[in-house]
């Protein structure tokens, strides 16, 4: 019996060896000349391969890699220069995350990601905007829920030209903050003094140079206290050193929200990620496709 164990234990020790041999990294993000070398030949790398430890990488001028190890920690490459795939596992901190769970949805095509959203009713589908009326980026109250802190209001340009105002009230209609804004979003703390005291908050953008031009009432509410437990057990397994001041930490978050339909929260990591990185051009692609998913655009 107790060599019948020893070689099952043997078996999973070399299963998990090989296995640790054939995958270090998955790509999620590659910009500019990004190279691997495996069997001796240089090919190109595409967003959703598999770096191995013995692999080569070579990250060219202005280039970017965005990886994901197979411990779930994020790993941003910039650094013009040739390295060895294990050269790079040794820059990821130890520990673990659960973070390549998400790398699925974040690799799956836009049309699984939409057909998602269409099933639980996420989706926008709202009539044509009329003239002088502003589409803002946010799901119906119902799934207006938002789990952090920070939160993006991002609105259409199309049919008003700014400068704009947003306007937040309580349900009471009793403004809370006005915000002038020449581009088309503004990011607010929901801890500020402002607004830690609202469970919902109404948002209104209108244009300033353009009297009865704006958009209807939006609101945007905090997440009850059960989902917040159930998120905050998924946040506790993601690892908790990750630099959310990244682009690509950010873009993953966003793929985490979005699966988790917290589509606030998702609008807004989308668009930090391409707000911190605006070189990239797949940050900004990929929240360009995220309002197409919302049907907003």
């Amino acid at each position: 019996m107790k060599i019948r164990l020893f070689f099952v234990l043997a078996f999973l020790f070399v299963n998990q060896l090989l296995f640790a041999q054939t995958y270090a990294f998955k790509v999620l993000v590659s910009k500019g000349k990004t190279e691997v070398k495996n069997d001796n030949n240089w090919q190109t790398i595409k967003v959703g391969a598999s770096l191995k430890p013995t692999d080569e990488v070579k990250v060219g001028e202005n280039a970017y890699l965005g990886l994901i190890h197979a411990s779930g920690k994020p790993l941003e490459v910039r650094e013009a220069k040739t390295f060895k795939v294990s050269d790079l596992v040794a820059k990821v901190n130890p520990g673990t995350s659960v973070i390549n769970k998400y790398t699925d949805f974040i690799l799956s095509s836009e049309q699984q990601k939409k057909n998602r959203l269409s099933a639980t009713g996420a989706v926008h589908r709202g009539p044509v905007v009329p003239k002088d009326v502003i589409l803002a980026f946010l799901p119906e109250s119902d799934l207006s829920k938002a789990y952090g802190d920070q939160v993006t209001i991002a609105w259409s340009t199309n049919n008003v030209k700014g400068p704009y105002q947003v306007i937040f009230s309580n349900l009471m209609e009793e403004d809370i903050a006005r915000i002038d804004a020449t581009e088309s979003f503004v990011t607010i703390s929901l801890n500020d003094d402002k607004f830690k005291r609202e469970p919902q908050v109404m948002v209104r953008i209108v244009a300033k140079d353009k009297p009865g031009a704006g958009s209807k009432n939006y609101i945007v509410k905090r997440l009850q206290k059960d989902d917040r437990t159930k998120i905050d057990s998924l946040m506790a397994q993601l690892d908790p050193s990750m630099d959310r001041s990244s682009a690509l930490t950010q873009y993953v978050l966003a793929g985490f929200y979005e699966e988790n339909l917290l589509l606030v929260d998702a609008l807004t990591a989308y668009h930090e990620a391409y707000r911190k990185a605006p070189d990239v051009e797949l940050y900004k692609n990929a929240y360009a496709e995220f309002l197409k998913r919302m049907e907003f655009k």
